[in-house]
């Protein structure tokens, strides 16, 4: 069972790719959402938000099983947060491509940087729930600025 726990957290050993495993963690994250926002976004549009708290949860108890087994604080490997992190950080976004561009963009520069108070949760809240939480927030920073984005756009043209 410990391996299963640790094959969750590396969203299946994907965080053990040697460079920038958040990154394809994410990215792949929002490519099988927007194949499958094509396919569920006419049924429900809270189909996402919905699929997003399964993910967080599991993921919560997953990293920190992880974090034992790897024996330190958030390793790298884990990135079912990144996964978590993408999902909330498209929940309102339009089903583009660019839209969804943007969005892993600003999610990678929010999750990478971490401005207040995403880096007070790195620092402070240890564990799974840490581990998860800066990146909810990082995503939550990204919806929030995409739909800014979206508005300006819609402004200026």
């Amino acid at each position: 069972m410990k391996s299963s726990w640790l094959t969750i957290a590396t969203f299946f050993n994907i965080g053990h790719l040697p460079i920038a495993p958040g990154s394809y963690a994410s990215l792949i994250t929002a490519a099988v959402l927007f194949v499958a926002a094509k396919l569920l976004a006419p049924i429900s549009p809270l189909w996402l938000p919905l699929a997003t708290l399964p993910v967080f949860f599991i993921g919560v108890y997953a990293a920190s099983k992880a974090e034992k087994l790897l024996g330190s604080k958030d390793p790298q490997p884990i990135v079912i947060d990144e996964v978590a992190g993408q999902m909330v950080a498209l929940w309102w976004a339009p089903t583009t491509l660019i839209a969804y561009a943007v969005a892993f963009f600003l999610f990678r520069v929010f999750d990478i940087f971490k401005p207040f108070p995403i880096n007070w949760l790195d620092r402070n809240i240890r564990g799974g729930w840490g581990i998860m939480l800066d990146d909810i927030l990082a995503g939550l920073y990204t919806a929030g600025v995409l739909q800014l984005l979206l508005l300006l756009y819609q402004h200026l043209r």
